[in-house]
């Protein structure tokens, strides 16, 4: 009769360590890839990744003159340049809220970024899904505006990101940018998507390229080629790009350089983490 008694206890024991190993198995196997990008931009348009709560992450922007913009500018170095400081902080493991200013046409803009869905190592989940949307002001003299709403752009996009293997990374992002005053010939919203991608040379370095279609015939698309340097808590970017606004609805609904014309520039990123 015991030993009756011990094989139904096993029977009812067996079960659960078997659940407990599928589970802890699973937990392992389950848990979010590492992020598909080292920087929170490739080149101009923002990445999926968000660095973990209560971290400041401070930006520098840098874009020169054309490089074949004029006469005695030192390919673009002499020229009138743009720049924008800006400051993220992590308020919850899946969201980040920012500010930035820029040197061209004074832009103010408040931005946000949200983690929707992670890529699982299992791949049950097989990409990142982030959404990304900034208000910007042009806080240039009044004189520029007839209305206040003059000055106010808005930009929306959802960033789609899959890191395939230790090496490549690749993103596809819709977006929608909306100016509330445009000149008369355009309109006042724009809809594009980007493609973008990293591939790692080594634990450190990585080659970045970046291509922004508007869907629209006025504004040039635009085209980055870069590498980025990384570390645990700073990223330097170094690239050539067509695009000089760095505000994303900024580039993909005015610019009207083309890149494989020769209309591209020298710029930088450097990205920079604190942790609280």
């Amino acid at each position: 009769m015991k030993n009756y008694r011990y094989i139904f206890i096993a029977c009812l024991i067996v079960p659960f360590l078997g659940l407990s190993q599928t589970q802890e198995t699973d937990s392992i196997v389950d848990k979010p890839q590492r992020p598909a990008f080292e920087s929170s931009y490739i080149i101009d348009m923002p990445t999926d990744v968000l660095p973990i709560k209560n971290t400041l992450e401070i930006q520098m922007a840098h874009r020169v003159g054309l490089v074949d913009g004029g006469t005695n500018d030192l390919i673009g170095f002499w020229a009138p340049s743009n720049i924008r400081i800006g400051f993220t902080y992590s308020v919850h493991e899946r969201v980040t809220l920012g500010f930035g200013t820029t040197k061209f046409n004074r832009l103010q803009d408040f931005n946000w970024k949200v983690f929707i869905l992670r890529q699982t190592r299992s791949d049950k989940i097989p990409v990142n899904v982030s959404y990304f949307g900034n208000f910007t002001i042009d806080a240039r003299t009044k004189e520029n505006f007839r209305h206040l709403e003059d000055r106010y752009s808005y930009f929306h996009q959802v960033i789609i990101s899959r890191r395939f293997n230790p090496e490549l990374s690749l993103q596809i992002s819709p977006s929608f940018s909306h100016y509330n005053v445009v000149p008369e010939t355009m309109g006042n919203d724009m809809f594009a998507i980007s493609a973008g991608g990293r591939y790692k040379v080594s634990p450190q370095t990585s080659i970045l390229l970046e291509y922004t279609q508007p869907f629209d015939s006025d504004p040039e698309p635009g085209f980055g080629l870069g590498v980025e340097f990384r570390t645990s808590s700073h990223a330097f970017q170094l690239f050539i790009s067509s695009y000089q606004g760095i505000v994303p609805q900024r580039n993909i609904m005015f610019n009207q350089n083309d890149f494989f014309s020769g209309d591209f520039l020298i710029g930088f990123n450097i990205t920079r983490l604190y942790n609280f």
